[in-house]
């Protein structure tokens, strides 16, 4: 069992920068795979970024070049780092934990909201 907690969401301007953080706690195991991902109300919840514990990352089309996911200290602590906001990157980002072999889990969101 094990927590996920995201922080570093909030409002800022086309254009501007935001780092979310995503700290998980509990009976972490290795190896895995952590991402963020965003969901917009009335839309499904779309993969953002991902990074598996060989740190290979994976990007999806809207975001490759403006955001960069890494990994903390931690064994499961993970970052995104988001630049060149745009207002359709406005969504509630999400982060998941996923050991291999072992079921995912998520945190409770954190929301980024972008005006024009």
């Amino acid at each position: 069992q094990v927590q996920l907690v995201e922080s570093g969401g909030g409002l800022v301007q086309a254009g501007g920068s935001l780092r979310l953080a995503c700290v998980t706690s509990g009976n972490i195991r290795s190896p895995n795979t952590m991402g963020w991902y965003r969901q917009v109300p009335g839309f499904r919840r779309d993969l953002v970024a991902a990074i598996d514990s060989g740190s290979a990352t994976n990007y999806a089309d809207a975001v490759r070049g403006r955001f960069t996911i890494s990994r903390g200290n931690g064994e499961a602590t993970i970052y995104l780092d988001m630049v060149n906001l745009k207002p359709e990157d406005t969504a509630k980002y999400f982060c998941r934990y996923a050991p291999t072999g072992g079921e995912a889990s998520w945190g409770q969101g954190t929301q980024v909201t972008v005006s024009s």
